[in-house]
């Protein structure tokens, strides 16, 4: 299966190595054109009708997100290239993106073209450049998150998340309307990904302060949905200034 793709990065010599990467390591990638602005990116990805987007995160005169918004009436899945942004790193991890790090490494590439090729077999019906645009336009406590789980995924309001819980090499998501979802995620992956309102309590729990009903010097918290969870004592600080 051939992946039409075009490529968007303002850097000659960041478009001819990828080029270059693109066709030795990732042959299923047809690249049908390119593109160094934004200018000239829209006209490119309307005539062009690709599969796939190689898009650099931060552009003069304009940065990716730009782009999506301008060709947000086509369907196309994105990989981000992009030098590192704790907040681009955020925004895209929430809509479960797929991007790579400058400088590229080439295993990162292979893993995120076949990630892309997985996703247009199954047809997925997941626009993760949709709930990136959405969440862009959000506070974090709004912002939407998709959730990989073992049958696919989940997409949930970031504010309908209670706690979450370690589970090994997953994590147990837990919902206002008392469900619960298993993650095929680090507990990690959340703490570096999740804002405020919520906190890490213990090596294995985080909870949504917004549902916090009462804490107990003992050093436990009691959540919304009477769950009681330890406060451990190199968390209690952080947790306790939320509060103070």
């Amino acid at each position: 299966m051939k992946i039409k793709a075009v490529i968007v990065d303002d850097e000659l010599i960041a478009r001819e190595v990828l080029r270059n990467y693109l066709t030795k390591y990732c042959p299923q990638v047809e690249i049908l054109g390119e593109a160094e602005n934004i200018k000239e990116a829209v006209p490119l990805i309307a005539e062009k009708q690709p599969q796939l987007v190689f898009l650099d995160v931060e552009m003069p005169f304009g940065n990716a997100f730009d782009v999506l918004e301008a060709t947000k009436e086509f369907s196309y899945e994105t990989i981000f290239i992009t030098a590192f942004s704790q907040y681009s790193l955020q925004a895209l991890n929430k809509s479960a993106s797929y991007y790579i790090l400058k400088p590229i490494d080439i295993q990162e590439l292979i893993v995120a073209v076949n990630k892309v090729a997985e996703s247009l077999e199954k047809k997925e019906e997941l626009n993760r450049n949709k709930i990136l645009l959405e969440n862009l336009k959000l506070k974090p406590e709004k912002q939407q998150l998709i959730l990989p789980t073992l049958q696919g995924f989940d997409v949930v309001k970031t504010e309908d998340i209670v706690r979450l819980q370690a589970d090994g090499n997953f994590t147990q998501v837990y919902l206002t309307d008392g469900s619960k979802k298993m993650v095929c995620r680090f507990l990690k992956h959340f703490d570096d990904l999740l804002e405020s309102p919520f906190v890490r309590v213990h090596r294995s729990h985080i909870v949504n302060t917004s549902f916090v009903k009462s804490y107990h010097k003992s050093g436990t918290v009691m959540l919304a949905d009477d769950t009681e969870i330890e406060v451990s004592g190199s968390f209690k600080d952080s947790f306790l200034k939320v509060f103070s």
